[in-house]
């Protein structure tokens, strides 16, 4: 054994269907460097058979106890041979024996590491990346369906082999070139979609086949109404969290299914992990993350948090089993080119992902700014009413007393001509003149009278209160007649423009343009759907039958806030939901208030078999237009 060298075999080539042959429209596969030592081939000679003592007896030579092998006839052992398990034991025993013998002391420096490690502790717990939304990627996996490539042989329907795909419509479906190229160039080899949750498995045909990117689109034969999977425009973060949906051949083999199962519905595997980046293949522009996929996940969505289609699955990086694996997707960037070549628009959403639980935080934050603001106002509007009030009150007390000094003056000024009257009459009297004396008196007489009425009709003090409400009422009309004028007071009735507050909204997938939108006062909606009355809301719950999910719209006519919440149900859900809608018929517009409160009432049913979140949830501000 002294001329045998160890050495680490060449990779092992691969060939046929898992070399990815660019000719056969297959992505390139990273292959499997494996280690091992044996004896080199040699061209003049017999080769002798592999000697898996040879490592051992190398190392032992090296370290002076082994007489069979020479120092000198093993230098050429590389470093990255795999060292035999008894040494790295007896190191290991000997880094903790020595550590035993070593007293463990704290002084300056060890608190100083455990302070700073305490302190980065709130930093490293902050840099986590929250995870997934489980109800956004459920919603998501909806749309994920298994396809299979099927044989005909003897009569008999059987699979071959099966990768991943979803909907990006309801009758369209992306999936990897390379998962169904087989039977694209074998016409006797069939592509079944079967779905992930309770249909029957329908057959596919292709309708458009991109090698160079790994991508193909099938439509189905029939109707299979899938719900479509939203597509992320913007690209995510390097670091973000993603998962990965696909149906992987490992555990389906651990489970033990049969041939029949395949063709059965269930639930798709999902695996987590983080984008490591962009690394663009030599053929198409890809993404690199950590959620784990294997053989039959090809075709898979790649989702971010919202459930959103950031990538398409479609290789693995082969590695040792203390090697860091990495998987690679095809960019939606290189998916919606594909899309738009073949004439497909899909769902696109590039608003950021927020969870739910953030947005109830922020609005729960904003209705304390919002009653603080109120209160604030509440306050400066009664101290500016008082103000008003102390004022008006001080102008109405000097216009009292004015007009009590008036009237009090005009009664002593008729009592100084009566008794100039008088003694007129009495002059006249005592002259004979008897027309003259009847004048004076009558003239003492009026002026008696109106000096009495004017001294009784001064104004009491109690007429003060009663003066100043009736000075702030109408200041309170009048304020009212001009922000009426000015257009301050909400419109209630009418037609509106409603507009995304985006900051307030969860989207997606649905759209986000702006809506008109048409209100009456019992409850009418563009005059054709009228909303239910219950506890002061005005809602309407919507149950489509081509659709898998439910919408609740609420309208409150004060504050123009028009808010849509979609729940993305699975199939017994739906049937749930559809069963209870089926119970109850909605009434015509404007069919009065007992049939808004009927409504209102019959709703809770339904509402009551949702889920406490929904998927998405849009708030839009609306404004009253012309008309």
């Amino acid at each position: 054994m002294a001329g045998n060298r160890c050495r680490c075999s060449a990779p092992r080539s691969q060939t046929g269907r898992h070399s990815g042959d660019p000719a056969a429209g297959r992505p390139p596969r990273l292959l499997r460097y494996r280690s091992a030592c044996s004896v080199p081939a040699r061209s003049s000679r017999q080769t002798p058979p592999p000697d898996p003592e040879a490592g051992h007896r190398c190392y032992s030579a090296l370290r002076g106890k082994s007489d069979s092998a020479s120092p000198s006839s093993c230098l050429s052992l590389p470093k990255h041979c795999p060292r035999p398990a008894i040494h790295a034991s007896r190191r290991l025993r000997s880094k903790q024996s020595s550590a035993k013998r070593r007293p463990v002391t704290w002084g300056k420096t060890s608190f100083a590491k455990v302070a700073r490690l305490i302190l980065a502790l709130p930093l490293l717990l902050l840099a986590v990346p929250a995870g997934a939304d489980p109800a956004d990627i459920d919603a998501a996996t909806r749309g994920v369906v298994r396809i299979v490539l099927i044989a005909n042989e003897g009569g008999q329907m059987v699979p071959i082999s099966h990768g991943t795909g979803f909907a990006i419509s309801p009758e369209r479906i992306v999936t990897n070139a390379h998962v169904i190229a087989e039977a694209r160039d074998d016409a006797e080899i069939s592509i079944g979609i079967v779905p992930s949750d309770g249909v029957d498995a329908v057959y596919a045909r292709v309708i458009a086949f991109a090698p160079r990117s790994d991508l193909a689109l099938l439509a189905t034969t029939s109707p299979m109404k899938l719900p479509p999977l939203t597509l992320a425009s913007a690209q995510p973060d390097d670091s973000s969290a993603v998962t990965a949906v696909g149906y992987p051949m490992n555990v389906e083999r651990a489970q033990g299914l049969s041939t029949s199962d395949v063709f059965r519905a269930q639930p798709p595997v999902k695996s987590t992990g983080f984008l490591s980046g962009r690394r663009p293949t030599r053929e198409f522009d890809s993404l690199l993350h950590t959620a784990s996929i294997a053989r039959g996940n090809s075709g898979g969505p790649l989702l971010d948090s919202c459930g959103r289609v950031v990538g398409v699955n479609s290789f693995g990086a082969e590695t040792g089993g203390a090697d860091a694996e990495f998987f690679f997707a095809v960019s939606t960037r290189e998916l919606l080119n594909f899309l738009r070549e073949n004439n497909v628009t899909p769902q696109v959403n590039g608003m950021p992902c927020r969870s739910l639980a953030d947005l109830d935080a922020d609005e729960a934050r904003r209705t304390e700014r919002e009653q603080q603001a109120s209160q604030a106002r509440e306050r400066a509007s009664a101290e500016e009413t008082a103000r008003r009030s102390d004022l008006a009150r001080r102008d109405i007390e000097f216009a009292l007393l004015n007009e009590r000094d008036n009237r009090a003056a005009i009664a002593f000024l008729l009592i100084a001509i009566a008794f100039t009257a008088g003694g007129a009459a009495w002059l006249a009297h005592d002259r004979g003149h008897q027309r003259n004396r009847a004048i004076a008196g009558s003239i003492v007489l009026v002026a008696v009278f109106g000096a009495g009425w004017a001294w009784l009709a001064r104004p009491g003090f109690d007429q003060i209160e009663d003066r100043l409400l009736e000075h702030m009422k109408a200041e309170v009309d009048a304020s009212a007649d001009g922000a009426t004028g000015a257009g301050g007071k909400p419109r209630t009735t009418g037609s509106f423009m409603c507009v995304l507050d985006a900051d307030r909204s969860r989207v997606t997938g649905a759209n986000t343009d702006d809506l008109p939108f048409e209100w009456t006062n019992s409850g009418c909606v563009n005059k054709r759907t009228q909303y239910g009355l219950a506890d002061g809301e005005w809602s309407r719950v919507f149950v489509p039958d081509d659709e898998a999910s439910v919408s609740v719209n609420r309208f409150d006519p004060e504050s123009g806030e028009y808010r849509v919440e979609r729940f993305l149900l699975n199939r017994e859900s739906m049937t749930r939901a559809r069963q209870a809608r089926s119970e109850y018929q909605a009434p015509a517009c404007n069919a009065g208030g007992e049939a808004a409160a009927e409504l209102g009432a019959r709703q809770t049913a339904i509402r009551s078999l949702l889920p406490e979140r929904p998927n998405e949830r849009l708030v839009y501000n609306c404004k009253a237009t012309g008309g």
